[in-house]
């Protein structure tokens, strides 16, 4: 629990130099004080950690008990709540619901050489998991694979690893095999391949060919030029597949689109060759609509109309340009002493000239000086 690591922490938390009197009496307030408590819980988990504060919150109960009233006859707050008041845990060296005891050796539990299956824990089985190279009850014996080493001093020698083809050896060396591993053969003191492929001791599927491995094999596929083959590439074929042809000693990929006098024969359509295949697709120019090939023209859009491609610089000079027609028919009136069209020419001629001398008439009138 970190909330035992967070005894630790906090056991000299604030003190340190000075009065040393005040100290040991203040520092004995603070050991068994609620306020270091709250400390030593509000540490023990990382806030993200969801599943440590949920049971943080399931055992606070026993943690205070402990604390206020257990801390003195039950020094260690891991045994009491974790192997007594809880029965989650065992002690080192023990297992299961019961806590029984692991199997032990001269080297400790299991020898020294593997570990007990649930120690430390209420499950398990407190069977002896070993170390590489080690079995047995107690782990003191050598596996398949391994040697016992020569010892210079008196603890038991260690297990070490034959030469990779031995099952048994008396050394590291391939010569010091006493028996072989699956896939090799017993010859001249040594264990050497077998070739499972010549022996034809293989077993692999159809359109698979065998490849000789160190101690075992491989099925690999053919090569895709091939219905059946001996080995790797288009060389090695049993029999071509289709859109294959024997050619010499290989089967090559058969060039429908030049062999053939009509390999496509939709109208507009062009030949394509691929490794062991052609397609058929539209020559250039034409494109399948309803799986037929037709001239590729690009659908037409709407009219465009009169003004369409003016800017809008050019639009505004249109509009100005009636104004004006607009202005001299006003003026023309307004010359016959009609006062009402005297004062509608007035209001259009001061209208224009706002405009004109506004930002945007300058812009304008300066495109069109800039040659726009």
């Amino acid at each position: 629990l970190m909330s035992v690591a967070g005894l630790d922490k906090t056991s000299n938390k604030n003190f340190g130099g000075g009065n040393t009197a005040w100290e040991e009496e203040n520092l004995a307030k603070y050991a068994r004080s609620e306020t270091r408590l709250l400390e030593i819980v509000e540490a023990a988990c990382e806030k993200s950690d969801l599943d440590c504060n949920k049971l943080l919150e399931q055992i606070e109960d026993q943690v205070e008990t402990w604390w206020f009233h257990r801390q003195q006859e039950a020094p260690d707050l891991f045994e009491w709540l974790c192997i007594e008041e809880l029965p989650l845990c065992c002690p080192p060296g023990h297992f299961g619901p019961d806590c029984k005891e692991c199997l032990s050796g001269p080297g400790g539990v299991c020898g020294g050489l593997g570990r007990c299956e649930g120690e430390g824990t209420r499950l398990g089985d407190g069977e002896c998991v070993c170390d590489p190279g080690y079995f047995g009850q107690l782990c003191q014996s050598c596996a398949d694979g391994y040697y016992r080493e020569k010892s210079s001093n008196h603890s038991t020698p260690a297990c070490a690893a034959c030469y990779r083809s031995c099952k048994k050896c008396s050394g590291p060396e391939n010569y010091k095999c006493l028996e072989c591993k699956p896939g090799w053969l017993f010859h001249d003191n040594k264990c050497v391949d077998t070739d499972e492929c010549g022996t034809e001791l293989a077993r692999c599927s159809s359109n698979t060919y065998c490849h000789n491995t160190d101690g075992s094999y491989e099925c690999r596929g053919c090569d895709q030029a091939c219905v059946g083959c001996m080995g790797s590439g288009p060389a090695r074929c049993k029999k071509c597949a289709r859109g294959y042809k024997l050619r010499g000693a290989k089967c090559l990929d058969v060039d429908e689109c030049s062999e053939r006098a009509i390999a496509c024969p939709g109208l507009n359509e062009a030949c394509f060759n691929d490794e062991g295949s052609f397609r058929c697709e539209c020559a250039d120019g034409f494109i399948r609509r309803d799986s037929i090939c037709v001239e590729n023209h690009p659908l037409s859009g709407p009219e465009k109309g009169l003004f369409d491609d003016m800017t809008d610089d050019e639009v505004l000079v249109l509009q100005q340009m009636f104004f004006g027609v607009v202005i001299c028919a006003l003026a023309t009136l307004a010359a016959k002493g009609d006062m009402v069209f005297t004062a509608i020419f007035i209001g259009g001629v001061a209208a224009m000239a706002g405009y004109w001398l506004s930002e945007k008439g300058d812009r304008m009138l300066d495109g069109f000086l800039k040659g726009r």
